[in-house]
């Protein structure tokens, strides 16, 4: 397995079509806060706010928080939650597997496609009582090595 480095991360036409497949409008707000999680590719609000900061773009950090908020709803991103409980959004909406390091409480994508394919095999033959799965969600929990050099 490796780190995804080449992702499908929606460009700002593919985000603008996703908005209005679900009637929603492309605002300025909207549109830097995409481009700003296309860097980021996972990254919590404030991040997003400290990112577009940065670029001198004024958007309030509850504005931030209610566009990704939204975006999520309507599973153009997705969440994520950390160990330190902190609410992470990910641009990419695609079914991928995360390697979450639990130390510096950030998530990398990891190219493996055969894994969540063979899960998804093995849960279509189960059943489980009263409940119906609706996704799939594949999360290594990891710490960086520390190797000494010689």
């Amino acid at each position: 397995m490796a780190i995804r480095k080449n992702q499908p991360i929606p460009t700002l036409d593919d985000f603008r079509n996703q908005l209005r497949r679900r009637g929603l409008k492309a605002t300025r707000q909207r549109l830097a806060v995409h481009e700003a999680m296309m860097e980021l590719e996972h990254a919590s609000a404030d991040m997003v706010q400290a990112k577009l900061a940065e670029k001198k773009l004024k958007v309030t950090a509850s504005s931030v928080y209610n566009i990704l908020d939204q975006l999520a709803q309507e599973r153009i991103y997705t969440r994520r939650l950390s160990s330190d409980n902190k609410l992470y959004f990910d641009v990419v909406n695609l079914r991928h597997v995360h390697l979450y390091d639990r130390e510096n409480h950030c998530f990398l994508n990891v190219e493996a496609p055969e894994l969540a394919a063979l899960v998804a095999g093995q849960l279509k033959r189960r059943r489980f009582k009263g409940f119906s799965v609706e996704d799939i969600d594949i999360q290594l929990i990891a710490r960086p090595t520390k190797r000494v050099k010689k």
